[in-house]
């Protein structure tokens, strides 16, 4: 099983990798098909007039919320998660609704009025996943031309529904001969089995998996850029403030934090909390940005985004011998465990609740960090195992489908679980009674029996609970 510590850290926008950067890619995917040969057309005089979307599931229930109606527009534009400029989003979703008209790069003009073309259908969940869509291409005579349903399966991830059936075909086969890796482990324990055959660290293991596909210095240099749009996330989080978007009127926080805590440092005042206060406040001014539509990078997800930054900031402060080599270590270990999660159960709070984000993001991190500090590749499987555990049953239930409360104080409370798990995992043998394996499966199971009510839907819990202001 291999999967790239770049499908895991992927560079977006907020607030939901899942609800935002998934159907941007989605429509980004369809724009392809329409001008592809990979459907039939009925002569060489039919052509594409217009296009409409519908949206089912979670994505239905708090996608105006999350902003996936914005999403779908931008993407239909031509924008892409990557490189799409946070501060023009606006600007161009004002022209689609003015002209009720689509004009993505390369493409003739297309009609789409978000008010009528753009469905959000709360009735009719798409069988596949809890992030469905659909997306249809009809002519001038309003006559359909080509269908796709795609789902948004965590992380940005997007498949169609024929590969989402194969991808679950493909977990129960051996890795085909064109994945190979030197290292194809697709649990914890093969995981720690192979790192005992080899010799090699976790960050070891997975560097050489990665090079199959690129070069070391090409490794380097992506590991770099990703810490690198993280770290800058941090840092426009703890200068901005006001009040976030949606309605809620949540003030961001992570600015007067800082400052107290700047002072603090300055003043040399005894905090005996100082480190969960700066792990908490970088989860925090990630999560703000996130929560703005700002520029994230999913950790596995956005959601989750601030658990992992949050984490190797504090390393960088409080660990005299950080180096830019222990960042990229702590990136292919969290990478490495990551992708046994995403594999063997979801990081998908749609799916399984927040459990599968901020538990997964929390997971990561304590390996990684645990990593970093010099763990052996048992205790960084407890690391994750203990971080992993101490969310079970977590619910994903955001007030007003926004990404907001109870979603950034819960990454910083991820963060700080994830060193404490570190440290425990640190101070024992990494003989443990918990298998991360069957962790991971019981937070399936969990997802599994967990109520459509807590996934993501906003329709129990907090959601339900508290008055919007």
């Amino acid at each position: 099983m291999f999967l790239s510590v770049f499908d895991v850290f992927k560079i977006g926008v907020g607030p939901s990798s899942s609800h935002t950067m998934g159907p941007m890619s989605a429509a980004n995917r369809f724009l392809d098909l329409v001008l592809s040969n990979e459907w039939p057309r009925p002569s060489s005089n039919v052509h594409v007039a217009s296009i409409k979307v519908s949206l089912h599931g979670s994505l239905a229930h708090t996608g105006i919320g999350h902003g996936t109606g914005r999403a779908v527009i931008l993407g239909l534009m031509g924008e892409r998660p990557d490189n799409v400029d946070p501060d023009q989003m606006d600007a161009t979703i004002d022209e689609v609704e003015r002209s009720g008209r689509i004009t993505p790069p390369g493409h003739p003009a297309y009609q789409f009025q978000p008010r009528t073309d753009l469905i959000f259908d709360k009735k009719v969940p798409l069988p596949g996943h809890a992030n469905g869509m659909s997306f249809s291409a009809f002519d001038k005579d309003e006559r359909l031309l080509v269908k796709r349903i795609y789902y948004s399966v965590g992380g940005g991830f997007v498949v169609t529904d024929t590969e989402l059936e194969q991808l679950k075909a493909d977990k129960k086969k051996p890795a085909a001969a064109g994945d190979r890796v030197p290292f194809p482990f697709s649990s914890a324990k093969q995981m720690l089995e192979m790192a005992e055959r080899s010799g090699l660290s976790i960050a070891q293991m997975k560097r050489a998996n990665e090079e199959t596909r690129m070069s070391s210095d090409d490794l380097d240099a992506g590991l770099d850029r990703i810490w690198a749009a993280m770290s800058s996330c941090i840092d426009r989080g703890l200068k901005v403030d006001g009040i976030m978007p949606g309605g809620l009127k949540v003030r961001r926080r992570a600015r007067a934090i800082h400052d107290k805590l700047q002072e603090e440092w300055r003043s040399n005042r005894i905090n005996p909390l100082l480190a969960n206060d700066w792990l908490s406040v970088y989860a925090m001014a990630v999560n703000e940005e996130n929560a703005a539509g700002g520029r994230v990078v999913t950790a596995p997800t956005n959601g989750a985004a601030g658990v992992i930054p949050a984490t190797v900031r504090y390393y960088q402060h409080f660990h005299e011998d950080w180096d830019q080599d222990g960042i990229r270590n702590y990136l292919l270990t969290a990478a490495a465990v990551g992708g046994i999660i995403k594999h063997n159960a979801s990081i998908s709070g749609a799916e399984v609740g927040c459990q599968g984000e901020v538990g997964s993001a929390a997971a990561m991190a304590a390996a990684g960090l645990a990593a970093v500090m010099g763990a052996t590749p048992a205790q960084i499987e407890n690391a994750a195992e203990i971080a992993l555990e101490h969310h079970l049953g977590m619910t994903c239930d955001p007030i007003a489908g926004l990404v907001q409360v109870p979603c950034i104080e819960r990454n910083a409370l991820g963060a700080v679980k994830a060193v404490t798990a570190a440290s425990l995992a640190l101070k024992g043998d990494g003989q443990h009674f918990v298998p991360l394996d069957a962790c991971i499966e019981t937070m399936r199971q969990t997802g599994n029996d967990m109520s459509e009510k807590y996934k993501e839907t906003s329709l129990g819990g907090l959601a339900v609970n508290v008055v919007e202001c």
